[in-house]
């Protein structure tokens, strides 16, 4: 199996060949959830996960929620109400859409909030470390005590400032030594939530957060972290940061798996710009399964435009993979699955070439159907259909998501309702 990875910009083989795999995906802010661009991210996840699993290895699913963020803060400020609430409400939100999407849920599910003691503990160790500095009960890190800083988005210095601005940096922070300085602790701001740490009430940074959680539940070293390409920097690349000098581990992340941006209406789909097309609208009209093909025939590092009319393809084909998966057979000659197999396989380990499974997919069941027709036997082929179809989380005959995906996230959904 091979992989792109974003650190070493080239597609590298991606050892398979351990006990567990662990994987962590950067998860919602939620305050408004849960758009098309989120869902091709979790599904492209979602599609890794399930291949593995297909494989037969072991993995350990992250996903964290960004529940304490300035632009939490800032949407209940608006709204009136509890920033808690809002977010409890949207993360609901966002687990009722994986739900539909048939979507395998996390093992780990955590709120940055849940950690709070970690961070304290990861931001004490980076200054340890002599990468970062305390001034008036705030902790910034410093990029220029680390020299590796940049390795992962390959940007000059100069283009750094512009493109972490528009992504929540603060350069006329008076505090910082250097604009680029990003906040590990912030101190306690008037009517914002706050914890107790050595350097005064405050609340932890967003890229905090995520290594925090990432290094909490998996380990120093993580093999895939995912995520929306628009996370590469500065976010993914303060998380390395503020692992690698703590920790003396090289690399904090084997593989860096980036999304590509979903586009609507010639721009980037983006809450700034309020073009967002939400799933749970676009479940109104068509089926899961259609919506799950409509995101897997697009390969997860090419950006792509919302296309209504290729979404009702999808569905056709999800029609005809579901009528073949039915199909009544006879005791003919066995249509052969081998060699699906064989294609099916090829692809999905050339970098999860999901356009090309899917094509095989669909030329299983139209092998399926012309062979029932000849009253062959169906019987392994569509064993392997139904294989397939469950690599890209579909329901083929099933009114309902997978017990295991209900269930699973049912447990997370009790730690929202309030």
């Amino acid at each position: 199996m091979k992989l792109y990875n974003t650190l070493t910009q080239s597609v590298e083989p991606f050892d398979t060949d351990r006990d567990e795999i662990g994987i962590y995906v950067c998860g919602i802010t939620p305050y408004d959830t849960t758009h098309l661009g989120h869902a091709f991210t979790y599904t492209s996840a979602d599609v890794l996960i399930r291949y593995l699993e297909l494989l037969g290895r072991q993995v350990r699913y992250v996903q964290n929620v960004t529940d304490v963020d300035d632009d939490i803060l800032r949407k209940a400020k608006q709204a009136g109400e509890d920033w808690r609430a809002v977010g409890n409400r949207w993360t609901m939100h966002y687990i009722r859409d994986m739900q539909n999407l048939n979507v395998r849920p996390p093992d780990y599910f955590p709120r940055a909030t849940d950690v709070i003691p970690d961070i304290i503990e990861a931001v004490q160790a980076l200054i340890e470390a002599g990468v970062a500095y305390e001034i008036l009960g705030n902790v910034y890190f410093e990029i220029d005590a680390w020299s590796d800083f940049g390795k992962l988005c390959h940007l000059p210095r100069s283009s750094m400032l512009p493109i972490a601005n528009e992504r929540g940096n603060h350069p006329d922070d008076p505090n910082k030594k250097d604009p680029l300085d990003f906040v590990l602790w912030q101190a306690k701001a008037p009517d914002e939530p706050a914890w107790d740490s050595p350097w005064g009430a405050g609340r932890p940074g967003w890229h905090i957060e995520c290594s925090t959680m990432a290094t909490k539940f998996i380990g120093d070293v993580v093999d895939v972290h995912g995520g929306g390409s628009d996370l590469c920097f500065p976010h993914h690349e303060a998380e390395i940061a503020q692992i690698e000098p703590a920790t003396q581990e090289k690399p904090f992340v084997r593989f860096w798996m980036h999304t590509a941006m979903v586009r609507y209406q010639g721009e980037k789909m983006s809450k700034s710009l309020g073009n967002l097309v939400m799933v749970r609208e676009l479940l109104k009209v068509h089926s899961p399964d259609a919506m799950r093909l409509y995101l897997g025939n697009h390969h997860y590092r090419e950006a792509w435009e919302h296309n209504e009319e290729e979404l009702m393809q999808a569905e056709r084909w999800a029609s005809k993979i579901r009528v073949a998966v039915l199909d009544k057979g006879g005791t003919g000659l066995e249509l052969e699955s081998e060699p699906y197999w064989a294609a099916f396989t090829l692809a999905m380990d050339n970098d999860l070439d999901t356009h090309k499974a899917i094509q095989v997919m669909l030329d299983l069941a139209d092998g399926i159907q012309e062979a029932a027709r000849a009253g062959r036997e169906l019987a392994r082929a569509q064993e392997a259909l139904r294989s397939f179809g469950k690599v890209f989380g579909l329901r083929m005959d099933k009114s309902e998501a997978e017990p295991r995906v209900l269930e699973g996230w049912n447990v997370f959904l009790g730690r929202f309702e309030y």
